[in-house]
């Protein structure tokens, strides 16, 4: 097998039963469009109980049932926001530790070294983080334990150039367990539709149905700044634009 093997996304969800969280970003196969995907996942009542809805400068999560909202912590936040031309992606509250950062001048990579992961004990949940730049290039990073017992972080960080129809993806878990299992090794190498509609589509059928709760994809064309987005909320609407 190829090391630079371009896999199918949908048939690398499918084949897990609890990935969790995950980004991905990437350029479409006609190199005209940057995608950028954030979905999440939750086994508990407290994480199901979210929907994604739209911001000025991008997405956050909401309570679908705020009567119901039992700990906002690690929950709430925004997955996504634009800042100065660079779309952040996250699966936590360091979307606005990086926002912050670069505001000032400072680097996604200064930002995240003051940031670890979840303090979700035991399963020591890692923060994956991504940023796109107005030419096309991204940034990818997780951080998480070193040790079962969270006693220090790893840092990992990946630099891309956008290659047509090549994207990358990462995401919280390796699989379902108790404590979950936490992502290893690089991210993924995945292909990247044309048609951000089939893009969306594959993903959210290839998300197992029992935990899934809302996806978000993204397409900005690389010439014209103009943007196509997707969202599902399992217990909401899906909207297009």
């Amino acid at each position: 097998m190829s090391v630079y093997e371009v896999k199918k996304l949908d048939g690398l969800l499918s084949g897990n039963p609890y990935p969790g969280r995950g980004i991905v970003i990437g350029q479409s196969l006609d190199g005209r469009k940057m995608a950028v995907v954030y979905f999440i996942m939750g086994r508990s009542a407290n994480s199901r109980n979210r929907i994604f809805v739209k911001t000025e400068d991008g997405i956050r999560t909401q309570a679908q049932d705020p009567s119901k909202m039992e700990d906002p912590s690690l929950i709430i936040y925004h997955p996504v926001r634009l800042v100065s031309g660079d779309l952040i992606v996250t699966n936590g509250d360091q979307t606005d530790t990086i926002r912050d950062a670069l505001l000032v001048g400072g680097s996604f990579e200064d930002a995240l070294m003051t940031r670890a992961f979840e303090p979700d004990a035991p399963n020591l949940t890692p923060r994956i983080s991504g940023l796109v730049a107005p030419d096309g290039s991204y940034k990818l990073s997780i951080l998480k334990s070193a040790d079962a017992d969270g006693s220090a972080c790893i840092r990992h960080f990946f630099c891309y150039p956008p290659i047509p129809g090549v994207g990358h993806f990462l995401h919280t878990y390796q699989g379902d367990g108790n404590p979950l299992p936490t992502f290893m090794g690089e991210p993924k190498r995945v292909e990247i539709l044309n048609d951000i509609e089939a893009f969306a589509k594959g993903i959210w059928e290839s998300l197992r149905p029992e935990n899934k709760i809302s996806l978000y994809v993204r397409y900005t064309d690389l010439a014209h700044g103009e943007v196509e987005e997707i969202l599902i909320n399992q217990y909401g609407e899906e909207t297009e634009q």
